[in-house]
Order: structure tokens, then C-alpha cells, then sequence
């Protein structure tokens, strides 16, 4: 900050208001959610740039910045180590290790999970073990719903552990790096923090989060035991839980039939109609024949449902009924296709769109039977509901095509399904490359972007992953969130707006002692990322909070990673991406985050601002 903009920095300049103007559009926009987060991201972005608040040769200078490059390599070192079948070696681990009982496979899976989330992207590591979460219930009897809510909570504790755990503290440095070009004189140039800064705070955070879980578990999840969703395969499972009860029939179409001439979408409205999972015409059978496929005199359709009503169906239709698979005795072999469940993640392109529209048996041959949201299952309804996070789809699918679908990040397959292309004998080489790179990082001769970067090559040039693989790994909905929303933070410091706020602040509470100040700040950071996500937050807060220490005598780099820390303390609503994922699959509702995750909430807080003013 240079003298002359300290000196007027009370007085509102045009800048400032603009860049106001745009902070107060990004919340209203994120709470609002008429258009997406990345889309709004890059929305205001553009409006940086055409209003001059950020100069037209950095306006994209945080898709080059430390901070995108870092979390895309990390999207690609974790694909590479669960392409290697170590999901289903830590599921075999944790099921040997806790013996079945409940405490200990709480415990194990909750503290390997936040272990994990140090060196990965946290919605990335809650992908991975949705299965594992499958497999160790199904295994152990223990509801999935007692160990999702554990495990998501310490997946968000333990990425405090480094600082490529999540992208709040991954952005950090490129906001302090931006700062410096604003400091006022005689105020030391702030250093990049390293890789294990917040490590002391994140040992604490998932130690306290563990013992939490360990002395209170019982009472806490009691109420969770009977709720939400056990994901497993067995018919009776899907036959209580969605109501999917019945055996597969073949009916064939003969000349009288009135279904000669109609479209499986038709014939699927047909009030009565048993689920239409196969066709075949002439010599072709397929699983989830598209809706518009037509449907002629001699093709075959292979059902499910309850045999009196697909005795009924057939009679009513002039079919003739095959209890016998004739025709669909491969398709439906259950090595090779079957029913599953996943769940919508927060950045999924499905959100909005209603079943139908996705053509989801056209695209990828996947029949969509049911929906779960809410604690409600919409069997009859669900075509033309529009999709939000968090909803359940209940599937049925060739494994092989529910893989490669799956491959686009636009679902999470909460079942432990048969999955293609592993690639076990590359495990060793896969941990190897992933242990290097951190060690790299951790060398401080080589920058840490370079060093993960240089892993994530390295996974491709060993044939862990092939370059395709690779890109589908990449979430970029998160990489153009951040990108869009790191030059927000940049504008923010730069027009002087948060030296402005600062002062404004110390102005009403400046009698305050600094510890007080972070603390006040630390709940605003905490309350705003509830609105505009860990990243809005995170962007925000970090240039106020820098100019607010620097005025009253605090230590900026304190005051900062404080900030990062507290963005990422959203234990409580579905607006955190990883809590979303699991909502459906466990049943959640709002209270049940309250309950729970406001104790930690308040642990989060005490514990970020005593550990980081200890040692900073």
C-alpha cells in the first residue's frame, strides 16, 4: 500500500466501489444459484477485466498461478493411485484391521480417509471411499450412514494438514505473493508458507475430530442407524429401500400387439408398464435401448417387476412372457451388468436438467429407475424432475458403460461395482511416483506446482494412466472457479478496498487486542464461506485480513493462514462439496449436520486460532 493510497484509504474511491459492487454480485449470485459457481467465477472475471480493475495481461494470470496448476496435479496423482485397485486394498485393510466392529472401522476409516486428504483434492478422496464406505458396510453390517458422516467430516479436518489439502490454503500463496506488491513501507515482505505450514493445525483438527467421533459417536449418530441408504446389490436390498422388487422377464411382441409401432418411451408410460430394461430387434440386444427406439413385431423386451403384474402387462398387451432368459441371459449376467446407485456431486453438468433430457441410455446405455431426495423415492415421477447435488440415482447398466460414464465426473457410483482397466501391478510404481513428488515438494529446492506436476507426468509416462485418463481426472469446474475467483482477491487488495474495510473495521473495534481481531475475522470468514464457498471466502477475507493485522500490530502471515484455515470450516450445510456428496447416500438432513457438526464447528475455530498464533 503506498503512502498516498494510505493516507485517502478511508475515502471510497471508484475502484473501490466497483470492486464492492462485484463481491456483493459473486455472494448474491452464489446464494441465488441461477448460474453455476464456475460460470459466475468467470462471469466476474470478465467484468475485472472490461472494467480495468485488473490489468488485461494478468487477467489470466491465475490459470498459469501456482495455486491451479497445483490442484490439477493433484486431481491426476490421486487418479493414478485409485487406478491401481488401492481404494479396494484399503477397504480389505480397514475390514481386517477393525475386525467388524463398529468403533474401530469408524475410527480406522475415518483416520486413513483424513490421512489421505492431506495430498489430495477433499471431494476427490470422498469419491474414492463412497465405495469403500459400500464395501465396509455391506461386509461389517454397520449402516453406511454411520460411517459416511464421520468419514466426511475428517476428510474436511485432515485437509488442513498441508497445504495442497485443499484450495483455500492452495491459493493462498499466490494471494500473498499479490500482497506484497501493496505493502505499505518499513512492513516485511510476506514469505511463501511451506508445504507443511498448517501441519501443526491439521494434526490437532483430525486428532480432535477422531477422539470426537471416538468418545461421542454413539450418541451422536444414534439416530442414524435405520436412515439413508446401505449400498449394496442384493434384490433385497433395492427391492425395501426403492421398491425395484421382482424377477426379469422376456416378453416378445407379437402381430396384435398394440405396442407394434410405439416407441420404448411409450410404451414405458403405459400406466402399469413393468421397467424396460432391454430390447432386441432383429439380431441386436442392448440394455437401456433409447427411449425413441421403436418397438416392432418380434422384438423382445426384457423386464423386471413382480411376476403378477408382468403376467398382467403381457396379457393386456397380447405379449407372450418368457420366465426363461432366452435372449438377455449374458446381458443380464451379474459379472457383467446390474443395478447401482450414485450420487450427483455439487459440480456436476446434471444439475438442473431434468432425467429425460439427459438421455442417459442413449448416451451411455444406463437406465435411470429411481430417484432419492429427501428421504423420498421417486419412481414414477423421476423422468422429468430436474437433478440437484446430492440427489441419488438408482441405475442400470453394463458395468463397463457405467464406468466410462462415470469417468466425466458427473456422477459418483456410491456401489462397489466390477470396475474395468485396473491396473494392480502398477500399485508399487503408483506409490513410488506419489512418494516422490511429495518429498520434492518437500525439498524446497523445487517449487511445489513443478514437483506435482512432475508426479502427475510421471503417472502417465509409467502407464499408470494414459493421457485421456488423465484429463477426465481433472475436475474443471473447480480449476475455473479458482482461476476465476484468485484476481477477485487480487482486485480486492490492489484498489485499496482492503485497506479501506480494515480501517473501517479498526475504526468500530480497534480498541480490540489483535488475537481478538483474528478471532472476529475468523467467524466472518467461517459465516461468508457458508455463502460463497471456500474459495469466494477465501479470496475475500485473505487481503482484508492482511491489512487488518498490519494496522493493528498483528502478524499478517498469522492473520492469513487463519483465514484459509476458517474458509474451509463448513462442517454444517451441503454448500461443502463434500457433505453434498454424502447427503443423499446417508440420509442426512439439517439437522443432523447441526448436531454433529457444530461442536466440531466451534473445535475448528478455537483450535485453528491457538495452534497458528503458537506458531506463528
Amino acid at each position: 500500500m503506498d503512502p498516498d493510497l494510505a493516507e485517502s484509504s478511508l475515502t471510497l474511491t471508484t475502484d473501490m466501489v466497483l470492486v464492492l459492487v462485484l463481491v456483493g454480485f459473486t455472494m448474491v449470485m452464489f446464494v441465488w444459484e441461477k448460474l453455476r459457481p464456475d460460470v459466475t467465477a468467470m462471469l466476474v472475471l470478465m467484468l475485472l477485466g472490461l472494467t480495468g480493475l485488473v490489468p488485461s495481461e494478468q487477467i489470466f494470470d491465475g490459470f498459469a498461478g501456482s495455486a491451479v496448476v497445483s490442484i490439477i496435479a493433484t486431481m491426476v496423482l490421486g487418479a493414478g493411485l485409485d487406478r491401481t485397485g488401492l481404494m479396494n486394498r484399503a477397504a480389505i485393510w480397514l475390514l481386517r484391521r477393525s475386525k467388524g466392529v463398529e468403533e474401530r472401522l469408524i475410527f480406522y476409516s475415518s483416520a486413513t480417509a483424513g490421512l489421505i486428504s492431506a495430498t489430495m483434492q477433499n471431494p476427490s478422496v470422498m469419491a474414492l471411499f463412497l465405495p469403500v464406505a459400500s464395501r465396509l458396510s455391506a461386509r461389517s453390517g454397520v449402516a453406511v450412514s454411520r460411517l459416511l458422516m464421520p468419514l466426511a467430516m475428517c476428510i474436511m479436518l485432515g485437509g488442513t494438514l498441508t497445504m495442497v489439502g485443499n484450495s483455500p490454503q492452495i491459493m493462498l500463496n499466490d494471494l500473498l505473493a499479490q500482497a506484497n506488491h501493496n505493502l505499505p513501507s518499513g512492513v516485511a515482505t510476506l514469505e511463501a508458507l511451506p508445504m507443511f505450514a498448517p501441519t501443526p493445525v491439521g494434526i490437532v483438527l483430525l486428532a480432535g475430530g477422531l477422539l470426537y467421533f471416538r468418545l461421542f459417536g454413539k450418541k451422536m449418530l444414534g439416530g442414524l442407524a435405520d436412515k439413508g441408504v446401505t449400498p449394496a446389490r442384493t434384490e433385497s436390498y433395492f427391492a425395501n429401500t426403492y421398491g425395484l422388487s421382482g424377477d426379469v422377464f422376456e416378453l416378445t411382441v407379437t402381430a396384435e400387439s398394440p405396442l407394434v409401432g410405439m416407441s420404448i418411451g411409450e410404451a414405458e408410460s403405459q400406466r402399469g408398464a413393468p421397467l424396460l430394461l432391454a430390447l432386441k430387434s432383429g439380431n441386436e440386444s442392448r440394455l437401456a435401448p433409447p427411449a425413441d427406439q421403436m418397438i416392432w413385431v418380434g422384438s423382445v423386451l426384457g423386464v423386471m417387476g413382480p411376476r403378477e403384474r408382468v403376467a398382467d402387462y403381457a396379457q393386456a398387451n397380447l405379449l407372450r412372457m418368457q420366465t426363461r432368459l432366452r435372449h438377455f441371459g449374458d446381458l443380464f449376467n451379474p459379472s457383467r451388468a446390474g443395478i447401482s446407485e450414485a450420487v450427483i456431486p455439487p459440480t456436476s453438468s446434471f444439475i438442473d436438467h431434468a432425467v429425460a433430457d439427459l438421455q442417459l441410455r442413449r448416451r451411455f446405455g444406463i437406465s435411470v429407475l429411481a430417484v432419492y431426495r429427501d428421504g423420498k423415492v421417486h419412481r414414477d415421477d423421476h423422468r422429468r424432475m430436474p437433478l440437484r447435488a446430492g440427489d441419488m440415482l438408482v441405475f442400470h447398466s453394463v458395468w463397463r458403460d457405467l464406468s466410462k460414464a462415470a469417468a466425466k465426473r458427473d456422477f459418483v457410483v456410491v456401489t462397489d461395482v466390477p470396475k474395468d482397466e485396473q491396473r494392480p501391478h502398477k500399485l508399487w510404481v503408483a506409490m513410488t511416483i506419489f512418494a516422490i513428488a511429495l518429498l520434492l515438494a518437500l525439498s524446497h529446492q523445487i517449487a511445489v506446482p513443478v514437483a506435482l506436476m512432475a508426479g502427475a507426468m510421471a503417472m502417465v509416462l509409467s502407464g499408470v494412466l494414459n493421457m485421456d485418463e488423465a484429463y477426465r481426472s481433472i475436475n474443471w469446474k473447480t480449476v475455473f472457479l479458482m482461476a476465476g475467483l484468485i484476481p477477485m482477491g487480487w482486485a480486492v487488495e490492489s484498489s485499496g478496498l482492503a485497506a479501506w474495510l480494515a480501517q473501517t473495521v479498526l475504526e468500530r473495534v480497534g480498541g480490540l487486542p489483535p488475537i481478538a481481531l483474528q478471532a472476529l475475522l475468523a467467524v466472518s470468514t467461517v459465516l461468508l464461506g457458508l455463502v460463497v464457498g471456500h474459495v469466494g471466502a477465501t479470496a475475500i477475507m485473505v487481503p482484508i485480513a492482511i491489512n487488518v493485522a498490519i494496522s493493528a500490530g498483528g502478524a499478517p502471515l498469522a492473520f492469513a493462514l487463519t483465514m484459509a484455515l476458517a474458509a474451509s470450516n463448513n462442517l454444517i450445510s451441503t454448500s461443502n462439496p463434500v457433505l453434498a456428496m454424502v447427503a443423499g447416500p446417508g440420509g442426512y438432513r439439517t439437522r443432523d449436520w447441526m448436531r454433529v457438526g457444530l461442536p466440531l464447528t466451534a473445535m475448528h475455530l478455537v483450535v485453528v486460532l491457538v495452534v497458528v498464533n503458537l506458531f506463528y
